[in-house]
């Protein structure tokens, strides 16, 4: 018990020393520290204020719009004053119904001749339609050139990547019923 108890005692006087010790560094580190803060002057650069903003008024709302019918048939007008343009002579002439559907909303359900002549049904819009060879139809001045037992043939004029109107051919197939 004995020997504990000097123990505790060295102990505290180590631990005294110890703090004494401390103290003067202590006191030098406070004196380096006010050193410092009397010698660094800091430089911080003054905020640049701010720009005045100059609103810009709007124009866009009088220009015409990029994705308009008046600019495209305008464009199309155009186009058909060319003298060798293909469109010229689709412009001049009056659509006929067939021609307010897409190829692909058409179906040719059968032919049949008269008089020698051929003539196919197509259905649009569960109605039935007879067209024979000359007749227009689809949204691409399409003009039936050919008809046989089993499709439509069709002469097309489109844009293609260029822009120049071109000729196509398209055909429409016989749709036979699913059992």
């Amino acid at each position: 018990m004995m020997r504990l108890r000097y123990a505790a005692l060295a102990a505290v006087a180590a631990a005294t020393a110890l703090l004494a010790g401390c103290g003067s560094e202590n006191e030098e580190l406070q004196g380096w520290m006010e050193q410092q803060r009397r010698e660094v002057k800091p430089s911080v650069e003054p905020l640049q204020p701010p720009r005045k903003f100059n609103p810009q008024p709007y124009t866009g709302l009088q220009a015409v719009e990029p994705f308009s019918t008046q600019k495209l048939t305008v464009a199309l007008k155009q186009e058909a004053r060319q003298p060798n343009s293909l469109l010229s002579g689709e412009l001049n002439r009056r659509k006929e119904p067939l021609e307010a559907y897409p190829l692909d909303s058409m179906g040719m359900v059968g032919s049949v001749a008269k008089q020698g002549r051929p003539f196919a049904l197509l259905r649009v819009d569960n109605l039935l339609y007879q067209v024979k060879v000359g007749d227009y139809l689809g949204q691409n001045y399409g003009r039936i050139t050919k008809i046989d037992e089993t499709q439509i043939v069709l002469r097309e004029v489109v844009q293609d990547a260029a822009g120049e109107w071109i000729e196509r051919s398209a055909n429409l197939q016989l749709q036979e019923k699913a059992r």
